[in-house]
């Protein structure tokens, strides 16, 4: 008895291999499972790197303008300097130091880990609440457990302020809110955190709560913080592009960190040749040297947030980017 028999195909991938029944797999399943993201390591050994300088920069700093005579004197003329104009100026900086608080604190430890959760960032999320709780311990045992302040000018200057609690938790929440956020929005969230922390750092001038030294030290710790952050950041935490096979790059991040670094580096160079200057008795200053300190010192807070903020925000999108990986 004959039987007929038909000619076997290969099923095509929307078939399945089993036949009937056999589950119908999507469309593109059968070429092989998506490429895993892998943290790339030259950026994250980049941002260890800057945290090890700025947590050098820290002892530094205190080393200078606590540790020496000549430091404790131009530190103190800011802090005389702030006196003039204090009573107009402290109404716009009394407002911004109220707004840190402990409330302030967890609302936005609490914003920056929620950001992260909702784009699937577990570690991150875990990241940001420890960046924002260390750098602020950092701050508070720093000042009152290791670092004091010898007395080398005459009469008393009172107990070490180095570094400053309130920039602290305005940079820390600041940088908490930029690590989180999405690739294409970092440039704005940089400018509006570099923006706040400063006017933070400045108002704590204005009221004479801290010295200069005291806010840079605070932002070279979170800036040590958030580089360490960086220089840990696991594959789970890299940006995904925005269509598949997409470009990373992101110019207008360098932009705006270029600016901000060139805003930084001529600030650096007047506030430091100003202080060099008041210290050695150089060339005469136009205004009163108390006053002359204050600006300079003024004029060095914000040139140290914005290359702060310009280095994290270049650490962020270099070590957010994952390696190109084959399937």
């Amino acid at each position: 008895m004959l039987t007929e028999t038909r000619p076997q195909t290969p099923p095509t991938p929307s078939q399945g291999t089993a036949g009937v029944g056999a589950p119908i797999l999507p469309v593109g399943a059968w070429r092989g499972p998506r490429a895993v993201p892998q943290a790339r390591t030259a950026p994250r050994v980049a941002a260890a790197v800057v945290a090890v300088l700025a947590a050098l920069g820290v002892w530094l700093t205190w080393r200078l303008f606590v540790g020496t005579t000549a430091g404790q004197r131009v530190d103190e003329l800011a802090f005389l300097g702030a006196t003039h104009g204090q009573g107009r100026l402290w109404r716009v900086a009394e407002p911004v130091l109220d707004v840190v608080s402990v409330a302030f604190v967890v609302a936005g430890v609490g914003a920056a880990m929620l950001v992260a959760l909702v784009r699937r960032r577990w570690v991150l999320a875990l990241q940001v609440a420890v960046l924002v709780g260390g750098a602020n311990v950092t701050t508070q045992v720093l000042k009152h457990g290791v670092l004091d302040r010898p007395e080398l000018l005459p009469g008393w200057t009172g107990p070490n302020t180095l570094p400053s609690g309130h920039t602290t938790v305005a940079a820390s929440v600041s940088v908490a809110l930029l690590l989180v956020t999405p690739r294409a929005w970092r440039p704005v969230v940089a400018i509006l955190g570099a923006a706040y922390t400063a006017a933070t750092g400045v108002s704590t001038l204005v009221g004479q709560w801290h010295r200069p030294s005291d806010v840079v030290a605070a932002l070279l710790v979170v800036l040590a913080w958030g580089a360490a952050v960086c220089a840990f950041t696991p594959a789970s935490s890299t940006d995904e592009p925005r269509r598949p096979g997409g470009s990373y790059a992101a110019p207008a991040s360098y932009v705006v960190a270029g600016l901000l670094l060139a805003a930084s580096a001529v600030g650096v160079v007047v506030s430091g040749g100003t202080l060099v200057g008041l210290v050695t008795n150089g060339d005469p200053v136009p205004l009163s040297p108390d006053l002359t300190a204050y600006a300079a010192g003024a004029l060095g807070v914000l040139a140290v947030t914005a290359a702060a903020f310009a280095a994290l925000l270049v650490l962020r999108q270099l070590t957010a980017q994952p390696r190109r990986t084959s399937r």
